[in-house]
Formats: structure tokens, C-alpha cells, sequence
């Protein structure tokens, strides 16, 4: 999945817009999100191992907040043989459009059903595992709880959820901790002041995060029985919830 660099935030604007999943970041997402997120290439491996332990013969498998399709082709390279279906959502019609080029790439007996659409209208049914990848984060707060209770009623008992999102911290001096490093991982990774100054500018009214013990506590009220923290690095963190 071939991306151009991610310049955008590299000229200085008057006016700071806020982020949204259009066609130019769309053309620069693989490298944005690799120099952004630590880890990422570690979650969407694990993601496709994941789907090798949940996946059930004849089930759905749903990646919410599809993106360019990186969890949706790590998932299909380890279900093969089961006659699943994966239906990849994203509201973006450039993320679709793009993730439908890099499915083509590559041969699967899987089908993939990609669905411009809003996740929160998505229904969920005969899942065997559900994904969202740095989704829920953007969804507004109070259609979050609503969100997890729909996936947990259309999960197979067994089933499982995998949320990778951003953390905030309720301790202040871990949040600032964590937030140093993490600005010191995308310095090494290129980015200018300038640059991390105007996408966080960009980020601040879209993508809102919750503290870990607000996850576990959606998680343990809607039903879920197994659940813990898989990975983190930093402020960045993937969970696994199992029905």
C-alpha cells in the first residue's frame, strides 16, 4: 500500500481546519500514520493473528473504520478456507476508494463487502470478531456506549472486539509524560514543530479520547466477560474484549 508523504501540516496556515479523512489525507495515510502511531505496524500484525484465534467458519467479520484497509488485509491473510465475509465501513468515499485499489492487490477466497456508510448505522450480526482501529475515538462521546452495546448484541458468543485508540490520562503528570514522548517519537519520525503544532490544532475538536478505565467500564457494563490491554506504547493503546 504505496503512500506519498505526509506534508500536510508542513506550510504554516492562518486558519487551522479541522482534521477530516478527505482525499489528501487519504493519498498521505500510510505515511502519517506510521510516523504518528507507535506500534501500528505491531496492532495490525497482531490484528490478523487475533482473527486466526476468533474467526469462525460461515461468520462476519467487521473492520469499522476501515481506512485504507490494513486490518482488513492482515485479517484476510489468516482466515482463508472459512468462508467468512469481511465488511469493511468507512464514511470516507477516498478511504474506500483506495482501500478497494490495495484489496485488488492482493488474491483471497474472502469475500470483502467495503460500505461507504457511517459506522454508527451499521448493523452488526453473526460476528465472530469486530475492529475498531483508532475508530471510537472520533465517534462523538455520547455515541460511543451505544456503539459497543450494538457490537456486543451482534457478537457470536466466544466472539471477540479488538479497540486500538489514543488514551488520555486522568493523572496529569503520566499524561504529560507520555505526551512528551510521544511528540519526541514524531520529531524522530521528521515532523516539524510546525507540523505537530497544526495537526494537533486540526485534532482537537474531532478526535476526543477517553482514559482506559472509561473503556473497561463500557466494556464491563454491556457484557463483555474477558477484556485487557494487549499493547501500549505511550499514550497509544489496542484492547481485546471477549463475549
Amino acid at each position: 500500500m504505496n503512500s506519498q508523504l505526509d506534508n500536510i501540516y508542513a506550510s504554516a496556515a492562518d486558519t487551522v481546519d479541522d482534521f477530516k479523512f478527505d482525499q489528501r489525507v487519504a493519498g498521505v495515510f500510510n505515511d502519517m500514520i506510521r510516523r504518528s502511531v507507535p506500534g501500528y505496524g505491531q496492532i495490525i500484525q497482531t490484528i490478523g493473528d487475533f482473527a486466526n484465534d476468533f474467526v469462525t467458519p460461515n461468520s462476519n467479520i467487521y473492520d469499522l473504520g476501515s481506512s485504507l484497509g490494513a486490518a482488513t488485509l492482515s485479517i484476510r491473510r489468516n482466515i482463508d478456507g472459512r468462508n467468512c465475509q469481511i465488511i469493511a465501513v468507512d464514511n470516507s468515499e477516498s478511504m474506500i476508494s483506495r482501500c478497494q485499489e490495495n484489496l485488488s492487490a492482493f488474491k483471497s477466497d474472502t469475500q470483502v463487502n467495503l460500505v461507504c456508510a457511517d459506522i454508527r448505522d451499521v448493523e452488526i450480526n453473526n460476528a465472530s470478531l469486530v475492529i475498531l482501529n483508532f475508530t471510537l475515538q472520533f465517534l462523538p462521546p455520547e455515541d460511543r456506549d451505544t456503539l459497543i452495546n450494538k457490537i456486543y448484541d451482534g457478537l457470536k458468543s466466544g466472539g471477540a472486539l479488538v479497540i486500538s485508540e489514543k488514551l488520555r490520562f486522568e493523572d496529569g503528570k503520566i499524561q504529560d509524560l507520555l505526551d512528551k514522548h510521544h511528540l519526541d517519537f514524531k520529531r524522530a519520525n521528521g515532523y516539524s514543530e510546525l507540523e505537530i503544532s497544526q495537526k494537533r490544532s486540526a485534532l482537537e475538536n474531532v478526535m476526543r479520547p477517553d482514559p482506559l478505565s472509561v473503556h473497561q467500564s463500557r466494556l464491563n457494563q454491556c457484557g463483555f466477560s474477558h477484556f485487557s490491554v494487549w499493547f501500549q506504547c505511550f499514550n497509544f493503546c489496542s484492547m481485546v474484549a471477549i463475549k
